[in-house]
């Protein structure tokens, strides 16, 4: 769809753009077609959408995807959608995404294919990342902060929660930089493109992935603290003392220079399993 198109669209529908719901819409087709190919589609594939605006990236998705689910907030633009790309192969639910991601919690053998709102990119994602069943494949546009913070390991200045909660189940294997002026209207912000593949060897068992969130949580709850300080709250500081030494980390570390594996060693640690 180009930007000219997506102009006289908005037009005749009288539709202005309201910036607290995160419509900044992707026009680039260069940048669509490769949203689209990171997600290495075919006919058996099922796709959620969140977010899909005005359809540019739909179109794409219907294209090679068996079955897809758009979910859209914005009624005006439900509306303006479902006369305009009809298909057997497609569903438009008007509903909040992450009230509905909250409640419908299996995506076993799907893949999620959005430009998500800013807004919500970051609780979007943790929540498909921590569902009963996680997606097999996430392709995400979102502001370039978010993603940069997605990826990074320990160590980076980027690293934090929300890079552990989402790599538990997932790995980040691409990303690419989207122009501000590919969007209508253009975002203050830079963005990128991030895949990530659910692993195939879950890191912890269902059961220990709850005493793991907790354990990220309040270690990164204060930075700067050292991490047995934080953690004491929950754990006796004998048995912290225990476990920091089994897996050779020193009672001064920052969560900070955690690694993943660490993280998932220090879960396994406390929890006796």
């Amino acid at each position: 769809m180009k930007l000219s198109e997506m102009k006289q669209l908005l037009a005749e529908h009288q539709l202005q753009l309201t910036k607290s719901l995160g419509q900044n819409f992707l026009h680039d087709a260069n940048q669509l077609h490769r949203i689209a190919a990171a997600a290495q589609l075919h006919r058996d594939d099922k796709v959620l959408e969140i977010g899909p605006g005005l359809g540019p990236l739909t179109e794409l998705l219907l294209q090679e995807a068996g079955h897809v689910l758009a979910i859209e907030k914005d009624q005006r633009l439900v509306q303006l959608l479902r006369p305009r790309l009809v298909s057997p192969a497609l569903e438009i639910l008007h509903a909040d995404a992450l009230d509905y991601l909250r409640e419908h919690r299996n995506w076993s053998g799907w893949k999620v294919v959005s430009n998500l709102p800013y807004s919500v990119a970051s609780p979007l994602l943790v929540e498909l990342a921590h569902a009963e069943q996680s997606p097999d494949l996430i392709v995400a546009t979102l502001q370039s902060e978010v993603a940069q913070r997605i990826a990074a390991n320990a160590g980076d200045d980027d690293y934090g929660l929300l890079s552990l909660l989402l790599q538990l189940r997932f790995e980040p294997i691409g990303t690419f930089k989207v122009p501000r002026t590919c969007f209508f209207p253009e975002p203050d912000v830079d963005s990128s493109c991030i895949t990530l593949r659910k692993r195939e060897q879950a890191l912890l068992t269902p059961e220990m992935e709850q005493p793991y969130i907790k354990i990220v949580r309040q270690a990164f709850s204060q930075r700067r603290k050292m991490m047995p300080k934080l953690l004491k709250q929950h754990w006796d500081a004998s048995r912290l003392e225990t476990a920091f030494a089994n897996i050779g980390l020193p009672v001064t570390i920052r969560a900070e220079a955690v690694t993943l594996k660490q993280f998932v060693e220090l879960t396994r640690a406390l929890t006796g399993k």
